[in-house]
């Protein structure tokens, strides 16, 4: 019914729209009051760049965190990741996370990014404190946010905003007759602008996410996905139906399909009757960090990779590498 009401296809919306005034209004007196400095900002030592969205739901973010952060990476930058943390709780912020920590502590994007890339990443609902928790704990020269796009208690250098390309912004109304945290015209103040899927608008960078290998979850093996048989899609992630359609253009034997909620934490009870003997439970990375404990043999999981074009992917890695060069100039 969401989708509906969000897409604009359904008039229930209209219903909403005094809410979303008022959420408007909210929010834009929230920014000003920081851009005019009423309320108070940090900006931190080493460079900050945001990578966030202006709609709930999935868009692709964390796929886009991972690949930046890699990319800076193999320049032989040190590089740092704060989060919200959604979906975790933690007795004590900010949190560290390690190898240890869990994802009901911390959340599952965060896991997942230090998992993929053995960046230091911290935990916090004020990134600030997130911010200061790395940098008390590790030299480095650059840190990327996970969201955070509307977090104006944190400067940043730096902003890339995710977009869904299919979905783009719905009706293109605030929370919660639509989907928007702010609205499209915000666009114009980032400084890039990355499409997953559907066909970019110009300035756009178009994205895909690709991911040919399935993983098995206990013994490792690496498996293309058309050869994993009767297999049970599940994901529990913004917007499952991109999952499955990946599922379909890889040519996977997809026998039912399973959608849970963003950020939901799973049981092993939970889980353990969607697929049986004969089958093979598929589901997302984002799910996969929340099931290893009680993963059983028939799980797999597919990581996916985002892909951006060579040029343009360069030319915007290529303005960080000036803000960095920048910073060091004056220390």
């Amino acid at each position: 019914m969401i989708e509906r009401i969000w897409s604009g296809r359904s008039w229930l919306y209209l219903l909403l729209l005094p809410f979303s005034a008022l959420y408007g209004l909210i929010s834009g007196l929230r920014r000003l009051s920081y851009k005019a400095g009423l309320s108070q900002s940090w900006k931190a030592p080493v460079p900050i760049v945001v990578v966030g969205n202006l709609t709930v739901g999935g868009n692709g973010k964390t796929p886009v965190v991972i690949w930046l952060v890699e990319q800076l990476q193999k320049k032989g930058y040190r590089v740092g990741v704060v989060s919200r943390g959604y979906g975790g709780k933690a007795e004590n912020y900010p949190l560290l996370v390690t190898d240890k920590i869990t994802t009901a502590q911390a959340g599952d994007e965060p896991v997942l990014i230090h998992r993929r890339t053995g960046a230091p990443v911290a935990v916090a609902p004020k990134r600030v404190e997130a911010v200061k928790a790395l940098l008390a704990d590790t030299s480095l020269d650059i840190i990327v946010t996970d969201d955070g796009l509307q977090h104006y208690a944190l400067q940043r250098d730096f902003e890339i905003a995710v977009i869904d390309g299919v979905r783009r912004f719905g009706n293109g109304w605030w929370l919660p007759a639509g989907p928007m945290r702010e609205l499209s015209g915000r666009l114009n103040k980032v400084n890039a602008v990355i499409t997953n899927g559907g066909t970019p608008e110009s300035g756009e960078l178009s994205m895909t996410l690709a991911g040919r290998l399935a993983v098995n979850m206990v013994s490792g093996e690496k498996r293309a996905v058309h050869l994993i048989p009767h297999a049970v899609a599940m994901a529990g992630i913004g917007h499952p139906p991109r999952f499955f359609a990946t599922l379909q253009q890889l040519g996977a034997d997809v026998q039912k399909e399973y959608a849970f909620a963003d950020h939901q934490m799973y049981t092993e009870e939970q889980l353990s009757h969607l697929a049986d003997t004969n089958q093979n439970l598929l589901m997302t990375e984002k799910d996969a960090v929340k099931c290893f404990k009680f993963a059983r043999p028939n799980w797999w999981y597919l990581p996916v990779d985002a892909q951006l074009p060579q040029e343009k992917g360069q030319a915007m890695l290529n303005e960080i590498d000036s803000l960095l060069e920048a910073n060091k100039k004056f220390k």
